[in-house]
């Protein structure tokens, strides 16, 4: 079994969050990365819902802040609408994800554990005016 440790960092390198998850195959796709990922931070934030949500992607009827969302009222999210959002966020290049020194491209790329088990995630920001 595998253990994964999943990161957030700036564009710049600055890392800003990171936490393990045990008990992993030794080889998983890119899809079932973020979507183990995304069901994590839900379930994290679901067992004591606030206003604010941090997560890879904005849920809907959040505003975004500063490394997070802000929620209209503290509720429960449904992890698998988040987890079909970052997928779309992915193909639309709205962040990136490296498996140890390699960027991967594609949900359906396998990932292999035993040898690359720090996975970084990169949020991109759009630039104000274009």
């Amino acid at each position: 079994m595998a253990t994964v440790t999943f990161r957030d960092e700036t564009a710049a390198g600055r890392p800003l969050t990171e936490w393990e998850v045990t008990g992993l195959p030794g080889t998983m796709t890119v899809r079932q990365l973020i979507r183990l990922r995304v069901r994590e931070e839900v379930a994290r934030h679901n067992a004591h819902p606030t206003h604010r949500f941090n997560g890879l992607v904005r849920p809907d009827d959040a505003e975004t802040e500063l490394n997070g969302y802000l929620l209209r009222e503290p509720r429960r999210i449904d992890w698998e609408r988040q987890a079909d959002t970052a997928e779309r966020a992915f193909l639309a290049n709205g962040f990136f994800v490296l498996a140890g020194d390699r960027q991967v491209e594609d949900l359906d790329e396998v990932v292999d554990l035993t040898t690359d088990p720090d996975l970084v995630f990169i949020k991109l920001v759009a630039l104000v005016g274009g």
